[in-house]
């Protein structure tokens, strides 16, 4: 237990980093290029596709973190394919500010296609991240003792699952309906912070 404290401690660490890299891509306007009040108010205005994105993917992180969270009080050890898949779920988690800015930058442009399918891409990549996480719980041996811990375990299994056909269906409508596959992102992560919040 020692020793999933201090991984999860680790593990917290990483979403600090990606959380504080997210609101870093907010940038405030520099006051060399305002010259009145009115123009101040424009230029905050036309941040919206940074605040859309910064606000997409922060919730996307919290919903992570909740559930990595949730995953560790059901584990009773820990092994060395769980360390490793545990860390590649992580480099998809500081991976996220990438797409994150990309999606900011393009979104009101006309090349908003490819940055939105490249962002609905990074969530196939962080669900994979889950899928081989999940994985590594049974499998080169158990890691849950408790039929209880089990129980909850598979709703965890179940909803990592769903989650990476969505991802994987949101990439492909993408590239014909990109507000779309964008829109059904956004929906996703509220759907599952109403479905953590009602859990028991």
């Amino acid at each position: 237990m020692k020793e999933n404290a201090r991984i999860e401690a680790f593990s917290d660490g990483i979403f600090a980093i990606a959380i504080t890299l997210l609101v870093l891509q907010l940038k405030v306007p520099p006051a060399s290029s305002i010259e009145s009040v009115d123009a101040l108010w424009k230029s905050l205005v036309n941040l919206w596709p940074s605040y859309f994105a910064f606000i997409l993917s922060f919730g996307i992180l919290l919903v992570s973190w909740v559930n990595h969270h949730y995953l560790f009080n059901l584990l009773d050890k820990s092994s060395r394919p769980f360390l490793y898949a545990n860390g590649f779920f992580l480099m998809t988690i500081t991976f996220m500010p990438f797409p994150t800015a990309l999606l900011a930058e393009y979104i009101s442009t006309e090349f908003a296609k490819p940055a939105i399918a490249f962002y609905c891409f990074g969530g196939v990549v962080n669900s994979l991240g889950w899928n081989l996480l999940i994985h590594t719980l049974y499998k080169p041996e158990k890691l849950i003792n408790s039929e209880k811990k089990e129980a909850l375990f598979n709703t965890i299994k179940k909803s990592v699952q769903f989650g990476m056909v969505i991802y994987l269906a949101t990439t492909v409508l993408s590239f014909w309906l990109p507000l779309v596959a964008l829109a059904i992102n956004l929906l996703l992560w509220i759907v599952w912070i109403s479905l953590s919040i009602t859990e028991r």
